[in-house]
């Protein structure tokens, strides 16, 4: 991607996150609205980072200034600080890499029309990149909010099973 799109891309994310209430704005209404003042499709995934990356940075610019004096202290005690998120892994596709159960096997979050959802998948390698296959599933949030208060029955049937 040239500098002057990535330049333009980041001055329009940030014009719409600094109008923007939010507390309803999602990271996919951003890169639909972007998208419609550029004129560029940004769903292809070096864009969704690009997106990503500049959102992540706005909040968490957000979130110091809204600490204020306190920021000193929670830096003394430890407190997360990853500026930009800098911490976070993401993966070929531009997913959020939440864990990895194996070698082959992530749990990813990721934007798709919209809507957020909770990936459980394998992944295989083609020309050097990490890529999901169709083996997976992938929930939506109120689907995964089931599968959470689940849990605990499951855990206690696998105990029993034993």
């Amino acid at each position: 991607m040239e500098p002057e799109t990535e330049q333009k891309i980041e001055e329009t994310v940030l014009d719409i996150l600094k109008d923007a209430d939010m507390q309803e704005m999602t990271e996919f209404k951003v890169r639909s609205l972007a998208s419609e003042k550029l004129g560029i499709n940004l769903s292809a995934p070096e864009y969704k980072r690009l997106v990503r990356g500049i959102v992540e940075s706005f909040i968490s610019k957000k979130q110091e200034e809204a600490e204020g004096a306190e920021e000193a202290e929670e830096v003394d005690e430890g407190e997360d600080k990853r500026p930009g998120g800098g911490d976070k892994e993401y993966d070929d596709e531009g997913d959020l890499v939440i864990c990895r159960l194996s070698n082959k096997r992530r749990v990813t979050i990721q934007d798709f029309r919209g809507k957020t959802l909770v990936s459980i998948r394998e992944y295989y390698e083609k020309d050097g990149k990490q890529l999901p296959s169709s083996k997976g599933i992938s929930l939506t949030t109120e689907q995964w909010k089931a599968f959470s208060k689940a849990v605990p029955a499951i855990e206690e049937a696998i105990e029993k099973l034993r």
